[in-house]
């Protein structure tokens, strides 16, 4: 499967922005997605996941109630809503497939790799 995560940028604290990723190459809409991120000297953490049909969404404690996770499997694609966005949530985000229809949470056990979009949060 080929990921294509877009929507990155630089924007102030407080601020609103939405990243998507679009998959080929691997039926889309039998497999959990997530998105997981990265900041400097930090390890990959997860973010935010879906199961394969859209049904349940989980969330690190760190961004719920503020990132909404939701996928159109019409259009392989998968988004990332990220409101009242503070500097602790810049890094590089990745999107993620799932090797089943639930997102792991565990970077390791991800099947496959985005190659990240940089989200940058000014204070």
């Amino acid at each position: 499967v080929q990921l294509q995560a877009s929507g990155g940028g630089l924007v102030q604290a407080g601020s609103s922005l939405t990243l998507s990723c679009a998959a080929s190459g691997r039926t889309f809409s039998s497999y959990g997605m997530g998105w997981f991120r990265q900041a400097p000297g930090k390890e990959r953490e997860f973010v935010a996941g879906i199961t394969w049909s859209g049904g349940s969404t989980s969330y690190a404690d760190s961004v719920k109630g503020r990132f909404t996770i939701s996928r159109d499997n019409a259009k392989n694609t998968v988004y990332l809503q990220m409101n009242t966005l503070k500097p602790e949530d810049t890094a590089v985000y990745f999107c993620a497939q799932a090797f089943g229809q639930v997102m792991t949470v565990t970077p390791k056990r991800v099947a496959s790799w985005g190659q990240g979009t940089l989200v940058t949060v000014s204070s």
